[in-house]
């Protein structure tokens, strides 16, 4: 990257906001209208990792940083914080929280790192509690996340006091309990949301034991999904059905012999 590279794109970010010939859509916005945006053009990086597809992957790393750009921007204008200030915070915590490698501290492998890691990262956050302000080890986690991130990190941060299941046999049986309990609430609209919300939960923390990520493997369940759909679309057509011709038992075949293929 050449110096300056990083200028021109404040610079661009600036006239994209300047009340004299900028744009009319930037001049507009506001930190919460972008946050769909950033969202979203997180997922796609995501996805474009998920796909091996680095050529776009360098496209949507552009797009999600433009949008640390106009945050930065935004706060700029209001005289709250800079770009710069925002590498500066970053450079700081890494240097804090990497003291192995930025201090004279040992830590043996790994494992030591990440209790080290969590540690640093609770103290931050008790740091952060406004006085007399009740501590959890909850606080702190965004509850903007998709819902089963936010599953994930309550359940984490509750087992990292002792609060948790000792194996995966316990979350097992607790997925069956949960099953029950929604068969039995099931004439009930209300109580059966709730029933489903909970196995949904106990299904994260199953997640968590088997040392997965659970947005990651429901990703690529949907995608697999979509991928057996589609085949099973091609299948019928085949056969001279559309999919909406096909009857139940039809597609149920279709889908039997794209699954099949699959193991051949």
């Amino acid at each position: 990257m050449k110096p300056g590279d990083i200028q021109r794109l404040l610079d661009i970010m600036g006239q994209l906001r300047n009340p004299v010939g900028g744009c009319p859509w930037d001049l507009q916005q506001t930190y919460r209208s972008i946050v769909p945006h950033t969202l979203e053009e997180a997922y796609e990086v995501a996805d474009a990792i998920e796909r091996d597809d680095y050529i776009e992957l360098q496209d949507e790393l552009g797009d999600l940083l433009f949008q640390v750009v106009f945050y930065a921007q935004l706060a700029r204008e209001e005289n709250r914080f800079g770009f710069a200030d925002i590498v500066q915070s970053i450079c700081d915590k890494l240097e804090r929280r990497h003291p192995h490698v930025f201090a004279e501290k040992n830590i043996a492998n790994a494992d030591e790192q990440t209790q080290h890691w969590e540690q640093l990262k609770a103290d931050e956050r008790k740091a952060k509690v406004d006085e007399g302000k009740p501590h959890s080890v909850l606080d702190g986690i965004a509850y903007t996340l998709p819902a089963v991130s936010v599953a994930h990190k309550l359940l984490k941060r509750a087992a990292q006091v002792g609060f948790d299941w000792p194996d995966e046999q316990g979350v097992i049986d607790k997925v069956k309990e949960e099953l029950e309990e929604i068969q039995q609430a099931w004439a009930d609209p209300q109580a059966r949301a709730e029933e489903i919300g909970d196995l949904l939960f106990t299904c994260v923390n199953l997640a968590r034991h088997a040392g997965v990520d659970t947005e990651t493997i429901l990703r690529q369940s949907n995608r697999k999904f979509e991928k057996r759909f589609r085949s099973m679309e091609l299948q019928l057509d085949a056969l001279g059905k559309s999919i909406a011709e096909a009857s139940v038992d039809d597609m149920d075949k279709a889908w039997d012999v794209v699954k099949s293929r699959e193991t051949h």
